[in-house]
């Protein structure tokens, strides 16, 4: 089975993507160093732009298994160029997940690459390429946490520590509500090939709508405070307490006043 049958070109990283890793890498400098007059601002810009970055990476790994699984056509469609505007959904990918970021501080699972699933062959292949996305999110916050869990904060300064606090709250969020075995996300992508046909058949119309299912569920207080609970319990686990992660969020929205408690001395 032929699995690289694509051009240099349609592998050829995208300028849009490479501009977007300059902007996060001056933005965190600008926080590690304290160089921005509004520090908020550049913890803002800093934490949108690594989430675009995620948002890229866990869509080119569904792309890039799949293209292991037999689906030749993702590199002419642009999948593997870590292009966001060439995602089949760009405004479910990108705008929508920023925004939920800015209103709520929720990492929102996005989707994007078109997958020719007749390509596939078996199960397992079909199981891994949704499971890779998902999975992305939570190498991604395992790495955001890493001077937590490995104590190696020393020298890193507040505003920094803060910011890759709240990009990894983003990244578990995201993780927990892909894996969701519910019809549109990844985690119900895991599942299906392992359903009978008859149920797969029954739950397919609910695809469209399962993103906003739950979310309407975790509108509900008490299903937000558990999900929430988990979240911050994972990431206690991981190192990190509930002042950096609510530290983050609030420097995040520089334009809300920011409590003395996560104000740098």
């Amino acid at each position: 089975m032929t699995t690289a049958a694509t051009r240099p070109s349609d592998r050829r990283i995208s300028p849009v993507f490479v501009g977007i890793l300059a902007v996060t890498g001056v933005t965190g400098w600008a926080t590690w160093t304290g160089f921005a007059a509004l520090p908020g601002l550049a913890v803002f810009l800093f934490v949108t732009g690594a989430w675009i970055v995620s948002l890229c990476l866990h869509e080119y790994a569904h792309a890039r298994t799949a293209l292991l699984g037999g689906d030749i056509t993702v590199g002419a469609k642009g999948y593997l160029t870590l292009n966001p505007l060439k995602y089949t959904h760009a405004l479910l990918s990108i705008v929508l997940p920023v925004i939920f970021v800015i209103m709520g501080g929720i990492g929102l699972p996005g989707g994007a690459v078109f997958i020719e699933r007749g390509r596939i062959r078996g199960r397992w292949r079909h199981s891994l390429i949704s499971a890779a996305g998902p999975l992305t999110n939570a190498l991604f916050a395992v790495v955001c946490t890493a001077p937590f869990w490995l104590h190696a904060l020393d020298g890193v300064p507040p505003g920094f520590q803060y910011a890759l606090a709240f990009l990894a709250l983003l990244q578990v969020t995201a993780a927990i509500l892909n894996f969701l075995p519910v019809p549109g996300l990844d985690g119900y992508g895991v599942i299906e090939p392992w359903l009978p046909y008859g149920v797969k058949r029954q739950l397919e119309p609910f695809a469209g709508f399962g993103l906003l299912l739950v979310f309407a569920v975790l509108w509900m207080p008490e299903v937000n405070r558990t999900f929430f609970d988990v979240v911050h319990s994972l990431l206690n686990t991981l190192g990190i307490d509930d002042l950096h992660g609510y530290c983050g969020q609030t420097l995040y929205r520089f334009w809300q006043d920011t409590p003395d408690v996560c104000v740098s001395p």
